[in-house]
């Protein structure tokens, strides 16, 4: 693994929302950690509604991760387009996250609960 990222479990119960909705909440995320970055929570798709995510065509290449595939979203009045990610095949000393959702921070609300 890069020597600037680190994966741990997230401690607590996560919970992301948005328009009104819960999206999802879980006690097995994982928190990533790249420089300075603020860290990134990766839920399992078993703990997110995943009936309300639809898979997009937009990918992007990360050197350290692979290629991150995007997840766009369905709330009341309208779609949250590319507001989450996933590594569904990523480099070997990503292999942890694989599967995994991250979501825009900017754009729902995460928290611990």
């Amino acid at each position: 693994m890069p020597d600037h990222i680190r994966i741990y479990p997230a401690q607590g119960t996560w919970v992301v929302r948005a328009g009104g909705a819960v999206i999802g909440e879980s006690r097995a995320a994982l928190e990533l950690t790249e420089g300075d970055y603020p860290p990134v929570i990766y839920f399992p798709r078993a703990d997110l509604a995943m009936a309300m995510l639809d898979p997009s065509p937009t990918r992007t290449s990360c050197r350290w991760k692979g290629v991150a595939s995007y997840w766009s979203l369905a709330v009341e009045g309208g779609t949250l387009a590319d507001v989450g990610w996933s590594y569904d095949d990523p480099l070997p000393e990503m292999a942890r996250i694989a599967g995994l959702i991250a979501f825009d921070r900017s754009r729902v609300t995460l928290e611990r609960v």
